[in-house]
């Protein structure tokens, strides 16, 4: 697909400009998982003046592009949309205009890299047939937004498609990307628990029951889940991210929450984490003087099983992106990684249709290779305040997503 290759480059290096100045647009101006009303109708404006069938509002948010050509597969890419309630460090002059909500993992250019891809299905329709559904995803960081677009009815405003393709930035080097088949990401779970106790007053700490501390304990009890009640060998990660309880100094509260994060493989491993949170959380509580009416409650706020790439699938987008970017720059061998996905679940519950995930390498290449010569795996990860898209990825990304969609709408796939 030569020829096509040199079409892409033709429309995404004239089409440059517009999409660093959509990129820095949208990293300015971040919104979280399920309000994300300006990303959206900025994404549905620019679906839409390409002639594409836009119907926005799916899942909250969720914005669904069809594009109809011809006789052919059924393609879907979706892009997420959400940001992170981390502040930014990155001193960019683009950087977030609001001090709390950051673009930390990249989601912007997820978008741009829609938008543009778009641009170059929109103009190159004599070269490929069947069908392209682009969807702009809410709330990939809450793991909920798949679930919410399926729930809402994203079957019923598009096709099913026979393969589907997600991207997300990574820090490695611009120009490398990861294509890589099998098991890629893990299962996870968030889980709210709430401590239930008795208030009062600070300096009478004997008269109340106190939930700061019954939740500090099982902080501490839960690291020894994963380290005695898991097989060793297997993978597990367990993560507390938040301990929320109070208001001022002298005052013992009454409740206290504890927002926890687990990753996980295998379904067993998932049972064992989860049986022992509550064991853990119930018994600490009874230990307190805690009635069975008011122990724990622990509610699961949202979850994905494992992410796994389709073989056959992911080998023929690895061979296309091997002839643009070069094959020394494909990735085929790589770790599972204990990050966590969503994207699969927009299969639904019961559709079973390949995906290839790929990683696309974002890091400025100097800034990488300073950081591997301080003996850093990366020069910065995911979530932290100081991730950084380097701007030559915004048009390469394109390239790489509208060269892998180009080839699954190819005639005869």
């Amino acid at each position: 697909m030569t020829g096509g290759t040199d079409r892409i480059d033709e429309i995404v290096t004239a089409d440059a400009r517009r999409l660093v100045d959509i990129f820095k647009d949208l990293h300015r101006n971040p919104e979280l998982g399920f309000a994300e009303v300006r990303t959206a109708r900025k994404i549905a404006q620019a679906l839409s003046d390409l002639g594409m069938t836009v119907t926005t509002g799916i899942g909250g948010t969720g914005v669904v592009a069809v594009l109809a050509n011809g006789p052919g597969p059924v393609v879907m890419y979706r892009a997420d949309m959400d940001a992170l309630q981390v502040p930014e460090a990155t001193g960019l002059d683009y950087a977030s205009s609001n001090p709390e909500l950051g673009h930390m993992c990249g989601h912007d250019a997820h978008v741009t890299w829609m938008l543009g891809l778009a641009k170059v299905l929109a103009e190159t329709t004599n070269s490929w047939s069947g069908t392209a559904v682009l969807i702009g995803q809410p709330a990939e960081e809450l793991i909920a937004g798949a679930h919410a677009m399926v729930d809402a009815g994203l079957y019923d405003v598009a096709p099913r498609p026979d393969a589907f393709l997600a991207m997300h930035t990574a820090p490695m080097p611009v120009g490398m990307v990861a294509a890589v088949g099998g098991e890629r990401m893990a299962g996870t779970d968030q889980l709210d628990i709430v401590f239930h106790g008795v208030g009062g007053h600070g300096s009478m700490p004997q008269l109340a029951r106190d939930p700061v501390l019954m939740a500090s304990q099982a902080v501490v009890q839960f690291q020894s889940i994963v380290s005695r009640s898991v097989t060793p060998g297997e993978i597990a990660v367990l993560t507390v991210g938040s301990l929320q309880a109070g208001s001022t100094y002298n005052v013992i509260p009454d409740r206290a929450l504890l927002k926890v994060n687990l990753r996980w493989f295998h379904p067993d491993v998932r049972e064992t984490l989860l049986t022992r949170i509550a064991a853990i959380c119930s018994g600490i509580a009874r230990s307190f003087g805690v009635g069975e009416d008011q122990l724990p409650e622990i509610t699961l706020a949202g979850g994905a099983t494992p992410l796994v790439n389709d073989a056959v699938l992911t080998d023929r987008v690895a061979t296309a992106l091997g002839e643009l970017l070069g094959k020394d720059k494909v990735v085929r061998q790589l770790p599972a990684l204990t990050g966590s996905e969503d994207c699969h679940l927009l299969k639904g519950p019961h559709v079973d249709m390949p995906l290839t995930y790929l990683l696309v390498g974002v890091a400025d290449p100097q800034v990488y290779a300073q950081s591997a010569e301080r003996g850093q795996l990366f020069p910065y990860t995911p979530h932290a305040p100081d991730y950084v898209v380097d701007l030559s990825a915004i048009p390469l990304g394109t390239k790489i997503a509208a060269r892998a969609m180009l080839e699954l709408l190819t005639p005869g796939m």
